[in-house]
């Protein structure tokens, strides 16, 4: 099925989208633990804390593998507000295409969001991540104040 950014509801696979956002930092953490000490699925918040004691982890690897669980936690937080807008905008009946450009923008921002979350080690960077969230931060308050407007 052939589709544009003006296919009806397309923007609701952003959602499963948003959530793999969360999930693949903390995919890449659990790996990262699994590898070197091996993970310990009985006690799965603890892994972070061992990360942290264990000699077999470099202070440089520590700081990305809490990266990784900084950038899964702020994405499980900012999740709900995404899916609540699009759900909003599709039913109020907002543009099909304001909609998926807007999926669209805000799935590759917090696909940056994350990689230079993961990735960051200066301080700089730190302020890129920041601009980045800052820019992706308005366009699910814009689509529910829009979906607002439509449904008065």
């Amino acid at each position: 099925m052939p589709f544009d950014l003006a296919t009806p509801r397309l923007s609701l696979y952003s959602i499963p989208a948003a959530w793999f956002c969360a999930f693949y930092p903390n995919t890449l953490r659990f790996l990262v633990i699994d590898k070197t000490v091996g993970y310990d699925n009985t006690n799965p918040r603890d892994n972070l804390a061992r990360s942290k004691d264990n000699d077999k982890f470099k202070p440089n690897v520590v700081a990305k593998i809490h990266r990784m669980e900084g950038a899964h936690q702020n994405r499980n937080e900012a999740f709900p507000l995404w899916a609540a807008a699009v759900i909003t905008g599709n039913l109020v009946g907002l543009d099909h295409r304001t909609l998926n450009i807007c999926s669209v923008a805000y799935i590759g921002l917090r696909l940056l969001y994350n990689h230079i979350y993961i990735n960051h080690n200066a301080f700089m960077k730190g302020w890129a991540r920041t601009a980045v969230f800052f820019t992706a931060l308005p366009i699910p308050l814009w689509l529910l104040v829009k979906s607002a407007q439509k449904s008065l």
